[in-house]
């Protein structure tokens, strides 16, 4: 079953998001282009599709069911009637895939004039939320996994503070303290400069002329600094540009420029001079240590401090300048016994979520446009919320 195309501007309603004053604090996420960038006292919209205007994220689509505000980098988009349910709407724009549609010399630009003049499949408000019950099952699968992961990083990461920045490891109160460069430090732990025990390997750039767009076997997911955080991998590059600079799944990997201090795991991939992934020089330094040591607040701020550039960051000046508190090996050691299977459950539920969406981006085209039929699929309808 095909379903009949309909011009987007006649069931779809488009505002321009607006501007808000930047650092502001409050309960209300506030989206640009990419995601959340803070939060505001205020909001404007809610239950609506967020859709990036302008810039390397123009054409991105977002979803927001709670109350929200959306900043000028945006277009809010929601059902002109109740013959349009919502989620259904999230799903059929970002099958648009919008980004082709972007106008603009100097930056990508979206407008509303040309998304409304975009043809769109358009079933019976049945068969809508028909196709959003599936996709939102791998949605909610996704996000309870990501839930997971959240749980599991800050009770890893509340251990790290509570024993290696507020030292309050086992057996504290026995302890001698005694003075340092860093301040007090009980007696037996020393201040290192962390490239004694790390080498940050830079990555590589093969050039955007050896940019594929489909993954196949003589290639590999190419990574940007962008995909450190929750952009999908699109780009792949063939396997003999390498030069052997790969991340694995259990490998860290640290962003450098453009967006300094995104430090992740999970990933597989070439990585691109943007990313630095940590090598363990001995055993001296354990992984899981050095991933929490990467996300605290103590190397955040080296990072921050050493990062230069008007248009675009770089902070690899800043890896000379990380000293941290090397611990007693003995309390490494037994942080990475309690530590590292959390960080095997994460990559885990990691791997899990990559393959949810994996099966849920093969079979959105597929509903969207009716190749796969839902009509006599068994499925619970949600009515769609005010």
């Amino acid at each position: 079953m095909r379903y009949k195309l309909n011009k987007a501007e006649n069931f779809i309603e488009f505002k321009n998001g607006k501007s808000i004053k930047p650092g502001g604090e409050g309960v209300y996420p506030v989206y640009g282009a990419n995601g959340i960038i803070g939060m505001s006292d205020e909001w404007k919209e809610q239950n609506s599709i967020i859709i990036g205007r302008v810039g390397a994220y123009c054409g991105t689509v977002q979803f927001c069911r709670k109350q929200y505000w959306a900043s000028d980098n945006t277009i809010v988009a929601y059902p002109k009637d109740n013959d349009t349910d919502v989620s259904f709407l999230y799903y059929l724009l970002k099958y648009a895939n919008l980004n082709r549609w972007a106008g603009g010399a100097a930056q990508p630009l979206m407008t509303q004039t040309v998304i409304k003049q975009i043809e769109l499949p358009y079933p019976d408000i049945v068969f809508q939320r028909k196709i959003a019950s599936v996709l939102s099952a791998y949605d909610d699968l996704i996000e309870n996994n990501t839930r997971r992961i959240q749980i599991l990083e800050e009770m890893a990461q509340r251990l790290y503070r509570e024993w290696f920045a507020d030292f309050r490891f086992p057996g504290h109160k026995k302890a001698k303290f005694i003075d340092s460069e860093m301040g007090k430090i009980p007696e037996g732990w020393e201040v290192k400069q962390l490239n004694n025990y790390v080498d940050f390997e830079r990555g590589v750039e093969p050039g955007s002329d050896n940019y594929e767009k489909q993954p196949n076997k003589e290639n590999v997911p190419f990574l940007r600094v962008g995909d450190l955080g929750d952009r999908s991998i699109e780009i792949f590059i063939n396997r003999s540009l390498t030069k052997n600079k790969i991340i694995k799944e259990d490998d860290i990997a640290v962003s450098m420029d453009g967006s300094p201090g995104i430090v992740k795991m999970g990933l597989f991939g070439c990585y691109s001079s943007g990313i630095r992934k940590p090598i363990i020089k001995n055993n001296a330094m354990k992984k899981s240590f050095l991933y929490f040591l990467m996300i605290s607040e103590h190397i955040q701020n080296i990072i921050k401090a050493h990062s230069k550039g008007t248009t675009i960051l770089h902070a690899s000046e800043s890896i000379e300048h990380m000293n941290f508190i090397l611990p007693a090996n003995d309390l490494m050691i037994t942080f990475d016994e309690i530590v590292s299977p959390m960080i095997r459950e994460i990559l885990l539920f990691n791997k899990k979520n990559k393959v949810l969406r994996e099966t849920r981006d093969l079979l959105l085209p597929k509903l969207i446009s009716g190749e796969l039929d839902v009509s006599n699929l068994d499925i619970v309808i949600q009515e769609q919320e005010a």
